[in-house]
């Protein structure tokens, strides 16, 4: 969670990222917590959840026996592939109008990714089949990135929109204004004639 937190300050996004520690969502299977949710234009929202098995991994990289660590490394793929299971059932973005059907999963490490890839090439395919998008600090990052995109295009389409508007009013006014001057020209004339 902390790793997440960094990555979502490296790509300026801190905005319009909610993190929460307790916020739960209730729902037919259950209750529900993510990690962070991710603000997007339009009111639509991407839940991330940050809480991936890499205990096997860990032990994997502190064995000594080559077959022990293949053997926590084969554990890692299968750890990793459970919870991507588990995450897809939990439908976050239901609780969410209008939201993309994903979640991202996160993993704080490029190599915790690679390492259960090589053991299971799958991973990537099952993922994006039940709607969990697995993404490395690298590759959250160019979400983010796309998503503050969207968030500046917005920016400039309000700002556009509110530019229009007063343009239309300044328009007006002046309009009025031409108007007001005519009549006191017209006023004046007829007052000067008569004087």
């Amino acid at each position: 969670e902390v790793q997440l937190k960094r990555v979502v300050e490296l790509a300026g996004m801190l905005g319009h990222c909610d993190f929460f520690e307790q916020k739960t969502y209730e729902q037919e299977e259950g209750r529900q917590r993510p990690d962070m949710i991710v603000q997007m234009p339009g009111g639509r929202c991407i839940a991330i959840d940050a809480k991936a098995p890499f205990d096997a991994f860990l032990e994997a990289s502190q064995s000594q026996n080559d077959r022990e660590r293949e053997e926590k490394i084969k554990l890692h793929a299968k750890q990793l592939r459970n919870h991507i299971l588990a995450l897809a059932k939990k439908s976050y973005f239901k609780n969410f109008t209008h939201s993309p059907e994903f979640v991202v999963l996160f993993l704080p490490n490029e190599s915790f990714y690679t390492t259960a890839l090589t053991t299971d090439p799958s991973l990537l395919e099952l993922g994006a089949d039940r709607g969990v998008i697995i993404a490395t600090p690298s590759t959250l990052i160019g979400l983010l990135k796309a998503v503050a995109f969207g968030w500046k295009q917005d920016q400039i389409s309000k700002n556009a929109e509110e530019v229009s508007r007063i343009g239309h009013e300044l328009y007006k006014r002046l309009s009025d204004m031409n108007q007001h001057i005519s009549q006191l020209g017209r006023n004046l004339k007829s007052a000067t004639q008569t004087y």
